[in-house]
């Protein structure tokens, strides 16, 4: 009989036990249901304004670089890859594509060497660096309009300072912005004060990311500030370096606002760029098939010199 009772207490704790292992799980079941809910909640006001925003643009404008349509409405017909074709084919897309490569490698290498400097010279300890800091990054927070203007003024032929410094040294005066030898200069210079102070900011952070302690051990050895500066500060620079040579390609492969303003809306064949082409083909032309096939071939190639870059550091990284 006790053994009886002993077998039926033990089986009844059993399901006992198994009723309340079975509760637990179902709670916490619904507890992680709630949690999955609630993240979502949270991440769709990102998830809309991505596909509204990004995802949605980006597959209209495929579908309409297979069509015919334009700004006024005509067309939508499915052309397939005509725009595509004559895109590849199209002398002036070409002529547009070397004057924006020209630019972002006019304008690449005095943006990266000009801001090393310039952070160099703040981080070594300058008297009133707070002053140079603002200054060296104040022409960045100006719109794009402000700075155009700036430099048509600068660079105006009869009045403009630049070539009041020409002469000063006895040099020809210049049509800076009408000369087709100088203007694409002249759209580099403006770009480079414009945007140098970003990349001042982010090579004066990543100095100052370096430990005083090396700089202090380089001093007790005998190291004067140049050695350091070669021996410590710019190999400790590579990953910046490389950031910053990304950002800055991929600013300068968009050149249109300044040019654009600075010419006055005036298109040439040396300072066009594949971006006011693409804007041509779709608001002048009113041909937004052909512009967005344009577009999506200079996405095309952007991706193309992305994946060489990244095998590129790689390829270093492993050496």
């Amino acid at each position: 009989m006790m053994t009886s009772a002993t077998a039926s207490g033990a089986a009844t704790r059993t399901i006992v036990t198994g009723s309340a292992s079975s509760a637990v799980q179902v709670r916490r079941a619904g507890s992680r249901n709630r949690e999955q809910l609630i993240s979502w909640a949270f991440l769709a006001p990102f998830l809309i304004a991505f596909a509204l925003f990004l995802v949605w643009p980006i597959a209209h404008g495929i579908y309409l670089s297979f069509t015919n349509q334009s700004l006024t409405g005509a067309g939508g017909g499915f052309v397939g890859f005509a725009n595509y074709a004559e895109a590849l084919t199209d002398p002036v897309m070409w002529q547009s594509m070397w004057n924006t490569v020209w630019f972002t490698l006019l304008s690449t290498v005095p943006l990266v060497a000009i801001a090393l400097l310039m952070a160099a010279l703040v981080d070594r300890g300058l008297p009133g660096q707070w002053l140079w800091r603002l200054s060296f990054f104040m022409p960045y927070l100006l719109a794009s309009t402000v700075i155009s203007q700036i430099w048509v003024w600068i660079f105006n032929p009869q009045i403009g300072a630049a070539n009041n410094i020409l002469e000063a040294f006895g040099l020809e005066p210049l049509a800076w912005l009408q000369n087709p030898d100088t203007n694409m200069l002249s759209i580099v210079i403006a770009t480079v004060w414009w945007t140098v102070g970003f990349n001042f900011l982010l090579y004066l952070a990543a100095m100052q990311n370096i430990p005083p302690q090396q700089y202090e051990a380089a001093s007790l050895d005998g190291a004067g500030p140049w050695r350091q500066f070669w021996s410590i500060t710019l190999p400790q620079l590579g990953p910046a370096t490389v950031l910053i040579l990304i950002l800055q390609i991929l600013a300068s492969l968009k050149l249109f606002d300044q040019a654009y303003q600075m010419l006055g809306g005036v298109a040439s064949d040396t300072t066009r760029s594949i971006v006011q082409y693409i804007y041509e083909a779709g608001f002048v032309n009113y041909r937004f098939g052909y512009s967005a096939a344009i577009s999506y071939v200079f996405f095309a190639l952007i991706v193309i010199v992305g994946v060489a870059q990244a095998l590129v550091s790689r390829r270093r990284k492993e050496l």
